[in-house]
């Protein structure tokens, strides 16, 4: 590995810029745009009376061309039986297509086009009527006479030749969700059990290789390859040959692997895929006991289907004797149970099983989606116990949160990490709810409470943050300053948020107004795919926790602690740290200026080490800095890593810092996928 070339600009140029913040004007944020507007509608309708009639009857689904595959047409039955008190003239029976995430909108004007619906009853004198009212939602009302108990209304969804698409993503339980308004003032209601279909992932088309990301010389580690398809789905239909080439120092944990064609640098192992293993094996490495620095494992996938294979590198493993381990997580996913794809316990068993992540979170929303958690508790238990059951200290740590979904605020998840996801059944605080509709009440009931909230897509789009209210460190430690909307650390950051950025707003704004923040990132994933949105979509998210055990002890001691940083998705390995000090720390001023050695031991004096290792190559290495309270944070420095090394470090001396300064650094891929160090602070 060469060194880089690297560039400081001066640092009081750096603290010159920008106004000089003070207790003041703190509460002086840039205009935002909060949705009250939103807020007092969804209110306005939890008060509608309901008729008894609302909500009456039931549906089944009837697959007419087969099993439902992700982004393929079919066609679809929808059968409606009116209930006791039947649907009135002028009532409606509607049918919502999963608006999450690319099911066809049902419309009856067009035979050739997609998603065209035919409707039919078998009740003599009752005429109906279909309008398509908004995407994925059609509305049937009934005319001539009112529909009586027992009666029916069928839909066939995808009647025409263009079919119906599925949803792209693949999920258990993906619902025709049905509603009746049988009484016919406007007001609909869900009925109890609307009918739903497995969709099914589609063919292959993409082979993934996952090793941790550290480990130390002499121990076993496991090797996850799963092929997936376009959209990302896991599990797809497979049966071949999987080839490993494994670097020397390292041999499959049984013994099969065998000389490869470059001899003693490389070796091969040739295993079996069969259709029970659906595309996904595990396979035992085991470490040399002098092995040590940066290695990668090759591998082709071969079978029916796929004429010219697939082929990858896994995400880089850093052997050493020394360091903490980096756990990979994802702190923020929603399931079928409010807008996203799949049940809770499907989604983490992509991320144990697929993503191989150390630890996931189902966070769906307390108030948004065709259900309302907050207002049916047997939603919220259903994630309880499906985080319960996949919870497994030392291998995966499966996480209980929900989404506080504030229209004012901001959004905020919640996660949880009491020893049992039980523990926080009486805990889901509605952000509808005006007794915990701001962010102070918010943090007050979770009090005593071992939990974390995380701000997000906190500079646009859907909402902005009010970062106003300063988060308490206890509580809210680090925010996701990276997802699928995009980057929110700053105006310069790359991969930035595109919707509805609101200038000013940015984390590293709130960095600037004192404000101590860690870093993450998360997928805030609608796709099932924890760990792997960024498969699907221009932009992920996945949190680096640095911490020695995989439990909800270590992983919630480590987030308080800021020892994180945050990715887009790829899997970089950042090493860093400042005069001894890991990221995160609170250094005290006087013993940086002093060049007093922190707490990790053979650092130099007041001199930054990173050092990082990349799927993919390494575009720089910038430094973005602060060196007081009386600026504004800056790109201070940038190293410029050599042409196509996916491996670069840097080593350079620093002024001292003053209170109120701060420091973190930004690993930036070729091919835009980035990583964010948490801020060294000092006090």
């Amino acid at each position: 590995m060469r060194a880089p070339g690297f560039a400081m600009a001066p640092f009081l140029a750096v603290a010159a810029c920008g106004p000089a913040p003070d207790e003041a004007s703190r509460g002086d944020w840039p205009d935002r745009s909060p949705r009250v507007e939103l807020v007092e509608e969804l209110r306005a309708d939890l008060s509608r009376p309901r008729a008894e009639s609302d909500g009456g009857g039931t549906a089944l689904v009837e697959e007419i061309s087969g099993p439902a595959v992700a982004g393929r047409p079919g066609t679809w039955r929808i059968v409606y039986r009116a209930g006791p008190l039947g649907v009135a003239v002028g009532g409606a029976v509607y049918l919502q297509v999963s608006p999450f995430w690319g099911w066809s909108t049902p419309q009856t004007e067009r035979e050739a086009a997609l998603g065209y619906t035919t409707i039919g009853t078998d009740a003599g004198g009752v005429d109906l009527s279909a309008e398509t009212l908004d995407r994925q939602l059609l509305a049937i009302h009934v005319r001539g006479r009112a529909l009586a108990e027992g009666e029916l209304i069928e839909m066939t969804y995808g009647a025409g030749p263009a079919g119906a698409l599925a949803d792209r993503y693949a999920e258990r339980d993906s619902r025709f969700w049905v509603a009746v308004d049988g009484d016919g003032d406007g007001v609909r209601k869900l009925i109890p059990a609307s009918p739903a279909v497995d969709v099914l992932p589609g063919p292959a088309s993409r082979l993934l290789l996952h090793l941790p990301s550290t480990a130390r010389p002499g121990e076993s580690v496991d090797l996850v390859a799963a092929l997936v398809d376009a959209a990302g789905n896991g599990w797809p239909e497979f049966r071949g040959t999987l080839e490993l080439r494994l670097p020397a120092g390292i041999a499959v944990a049984d013994g099969r692997d065998r000389p490869g064609g470059d001899g003693a640098t490389r070796k091969v192992v040739s295993l079996a895929l069969t259709e029970e293993d659906r595309g996904r094996l595990v396979v035992p490495l085991r470490l040399s006991a002098d092995s040590g620095g940066v290695v990668r494992v090759e591998g082709r996938a071969d079978g029916a289907g796929a004429p010219s294979g697939f082929e990858a590198e896994s995400n880089p493993l850093s052997v050493s004797p020394a360091g903490r381990r980096i756990l990979w997580a994802d702190l923020q996913n929603h399931s079928g149970l409010s807008d996203g794809s799949g049940t809770p316990y499907d989604l983490l068993r992509y991320a144990r099983e697929i993503a191989a992540l150390d630890a996931a979170a189902v966070t769906d929303h307390d108030h948004w989606g065709m259900r309302f958690m907050d207002r049916e508790p047997e939603i919220w238990q259903r994630t309880l116990a499906a985080v319960d059951r996949l919870h497994d200290p030392g291998r995966f740590v499966a996480l209980a949160g929900y989404e506080w979904t504030n229209w004012v605020a901001g959004h905020r998840h919640v996660v949880f990490f009491e020893p049992t996801a039980e523990a926080a059944a009486g805990l889901l605080l509605s952000s509808i709810d005006e007794s915990h509709d701001e962010a102070h009440e918010l943090w007050a009931g979770l009090d005593g409470v071992r939990a974390l909230t995380f701000a997000h897509h906190s500079a646009g789009d859907p909402i902005a943050t009010d970062w106003s209210q300063e988060p308490p460190p206890g509580l809210e430690p680090v925010t996701e300053i990276v997802s699928v909307h995009g980057s929110n650390e700053s105006a310069d950051s790359p991969g930035l948020v595109v919707r509805g950025a609101v200038e000013g707003n940015y984390v590293r704004d709130a960095l600037d107004r004192g404000y101590r923040l860690g870093f993450v990132g998360s997928s805030d994933g609608h796709d099932g795919h924890p760990g792997l949105a960024h498969l699907a979509s221009p932009s992920g998210g996945v949190a680096a926790i640095l911490a020695d055990e995989a439990t909800r002890e270590a992983i919630h001691e480590a987030l308080r602690a800021r020892r994180t940083y945050a990715t887009n998705g790829p899997r970089i390995v950042v090493r860093a740290s400042y005069a001894g000090w890991p990221v995160g720390a609170e250094i005290p001023a006087d013993a940086a200026a002093a060049g007093e050695v922190g707490p990790i031991a053979g650092v130099p004096e007041s001199t930054l080490v990173v050092r990082a290792a990349v799927p993919g190559e390494i575009a720089r290495i910038e430094v973005i800095s602060r060196q007081n309270a009386d600026g504004a944070g800056a790109i201070a420095g940038e190293a410029s890593c050599p042409d196509g090394e996916s491996e670069c470090g840097l080593t350079v001396v620093l002024p001292g810092f003053r209170p109120g300064g701060y420091l973190y650094l930004r690993v930036v891929q070729t091919d835009g996928g980035a990583a964010w160090t948490s801020p060294f602070f000092f006090e």
